[in-house]
């Protein structure tokens, strides 16, 4: 008799899980694992923020032609700055975008620049510069905020200058000599 009211007690659930409905796949509806098992990788507010904010300004699929066709690439390129004066700009190719994009990212901040800027967050004086085809000028305005177009915004952005006003002077339309122009124009600020 003693051993049939044992199992009996056994079959009965504990007085805090008889409300609780089983999720699909037997599990209890407070257990955080899905019905294949626990998350892996955690939470993704646990990972560590990057101190640079990124921008994308072109990914292109570029192809090599090879004894057995054609031979598929992604060519990324991105503006990386920490709006405090730091920018720098890169390019990436690799046979995914994600790894073209991280490949990107280490040339951006192996090729960052400093930028002495006013209190204002502005330059001090007119600047301009050359690269390849692409001519931008960086003129400062107070009072204005941002006036550039293109790639040039983008990189003024990240960089953290505001109150300038950028003219493109050549026709050119590639956003990567675009934006290593204003690099280069943003290299010959002088603080007097």
């Amino acid at each position: 008799m003693a051993a049939t009211e044992n199992i009996g007690a056994e079959a009965q659930a504990p007085q805090e899980l008889q409300g609780a409905r089983p999720m699909r796949g037997g599990r209890d509806s407070r257990d955080r694992r899905g019905p294949r098992g626990p998350r892996r990788g955690g939470p993704r507010d646990d990972r560590a923020r990057s101190e640079f904010a990124q921008k994308m300004i072109g990914i292109r699929r570029v192809a090599r032609v090879m004894a057995g066709g054609r031979r598929f690439n992604f060519s990324a390129a991105l503006v990386l700055g920490d709006k405090k004066g730091r920018v720098g700009v890169g390019v990436g190719k690799a046979a995914d975008t994600q790894l073209a994009i991280e490949k990107a990212t280490r040339a951006a901040k192996r090729a960052m620049v400093s930028i002495k800027l006013t209190k204002s967050r502005s330059i001090p004086h007119n600047v301009d510069a050359k690269y390849c085809a692409s001519v931008v000028e960086i003129r400062p305005s107070p009072g204005r905020g941002l006036v550039a177009g293109s790639s040039v915004r983008t990189v003024l952005e990240l960089a953290g200058v505001s109150d300038v006003t950028a003219k493109l002077l050549s026709r050119s339309k590639n956003p990567i000599n675009n934006a290593r122009a204003a690099i280069a124009a943003l290299k010959s600020v002088e603080m007097k």
